[in-house]
């Protein structure tokens, strides 16, 4: 959820040169996500329906372990996409919608191999990754590539070579191809954080906007996916206490609806552009790259364990779907704290909703190891109303105008 106990930071009137509109220099508004980006996540749902199957039908810890992996390289991929578009500012509509086709193309490959990812089809799904890859190199390289020799070493580096290493891994037998896998990605995280300060300085321009846009609608994404299980699970197990279930699960997401879109979205475009305006591009890379995965991560688990909670209504959960339920809502809530905190927000404000936050979710965990799954899902919408109204609270009397805002993540 994510209140933030200062409104956004007030300025002398100058605007930060990294905050500044870059030249108007295409046809579409580069605060805003395209049309074709959103395009772009309708098959980006398609892919995180796949990945979550698993956790929907056949819930296990191996199952929660192999979604959290494959999961991981999908997202960065999708942050890196993200962030590519955000400071292409030349690029026209008719070119973005392009690259986003191709990227589509890539994304949907993904989404096919995604079921046996571990399996037959790790091959393809090396292949959309390669070609995701191959996508980000010719957008980058397009903006770039003149720059200097060190700009051609860093794209050929980020992009060309782990676009090679995911391609080679097609020719690999397992485990091996795997460990390419997880080589191209930390290949990418390292050179990350090695270049994000050049980058910050040689960029200028962060569009915040733009960033805020895509990660509210991925978000929105997610919770989506949690709602189409809960309707999937009634519309195949339609009885009254199922039914009733479902109602609460559906409590459940929408108070973690109402403590992202009502505190954290506000807070997120607050903190990106407070990060930004002190160049702190560490501080850029962990709240929109790195930390906002295990929130997005959360709510996918929690999905999964809704799912099971409302075919089975009158027997426990299964260890790992108990596990999820309340652990999601913890990611959730965790990872909206230590975002919080790097935005700067007082620790003291932070702890005073973040410690119930995630406190009271471990709760749940025991109540679904031991109770039947209609009584861990009333628990767990115990907790979700708890938690907004103390939001509610917290945000008036910070702001006894009944203004509040909030400090998100990723």
């Amino acid at each position: 959820m994510i209140l933030t106990s200062d409104a956004s930071e007030e300025h002398d009137g100058r605007m930060h040169p990294r905050l500044r509109p870059a030249p108007r220099s295409s046809d579409r508004d580069e605060s805003r996500a395209d049309w074709m980006e959103l395009f772009f996540d309708l098959v980006f749902v398609a892919l995180v329906g796949q990945l979550a199957e698993p956790l929907r039908s056949e819930p296990s810890f191996e199952a929660i372990l192999i979604f959290l992996a494959l999961f991981a390289s999908v997202w960065w991929s999708w942050v890196n996409l993200t962030y590519t578009v955000n400071v292409q500012v030349e690029l026209t509509r008719r070119a973005l919608a392009g690259y986003m086709f191709a990227a589509m193309a890539a994304v949907g490959a993904i989404a096919v191999a995604a079921p046996e990812a571990i399996g037959e089809r790790a091959w393809l799904f090396a292949l959309g990754n390669a070609g995701l890859r191959a996508v980000m190199l010719v957008l980058w390289a397009r903006r770039s590539w003149a720059t200097s020799t060190a700009s051609r070493v860093r794209l050929l580096s980020y992009n060309g070579l782990t676009a090679i290493l995911w391609l080679v891994s097609t020719f690999v037998p397992a485990p091996f191809g795997y460990a390419l896998w997880a080589a191209a990605i930390l290949c990418e995280i390292v050179l990350l954080i090695a270049s994000a300060p050049g980058m910050l300085r040689r960029v200028q321009t962060i569009n915040v906007e733009h960033l805020t846009d895509r990660f509210g609608t991925l978000v929105i994404i997610t919770m989506g996916e949690s709602v189409l299980a809960i309707v999937v699970a009634l519309s195949s197990h339609l009885t009254l206490l199922s039914a009733i279930v479902a109602f609460l699960a559906l409590v459940v997401v929408a108070g973690l609806a109402w403590s992202m879109f009502l505190f954290g979205v506000d807070a997120l475009r607050a903190g990106l552009a407070r990060l930004a305006a002190r160049g702190d591009s560490g501080g850029i890379v962990q709240t929109f790259a790195f930390l906002p995965y295990f929130l997005v991560t959360g709510v996918m688990l929690l999905a999964g364990a809704v799912a099971i909670a409302i075919r089975e209504p009158q027997s426990p959960l299964p260890a790992a779907a108990a596990m999820s339920l309340g652990g999601g809502v913890v990611l959730f809530y965790a990872a909206n704290a230590v975002i919080s905190a790097r935005y700067g927000i007082r620790a003291a404000f932070v702890l005073s909703w973040a410690v119930p936050a995630v406190l009271l979710p471990l709760a749940v965990i025991l109540v679904a190891f031991l109770c039947p799954a209609a009584w861990a899902m009333a628990a767990a919408a115990l907790v979700s109303v708890t938690v907004a109204l103390l939001a509610e609270v917290l945000a008036r009397r910070e702001h006894p105008k009944a203004r509040a805002t909030d400090s998100l993540p990723d």
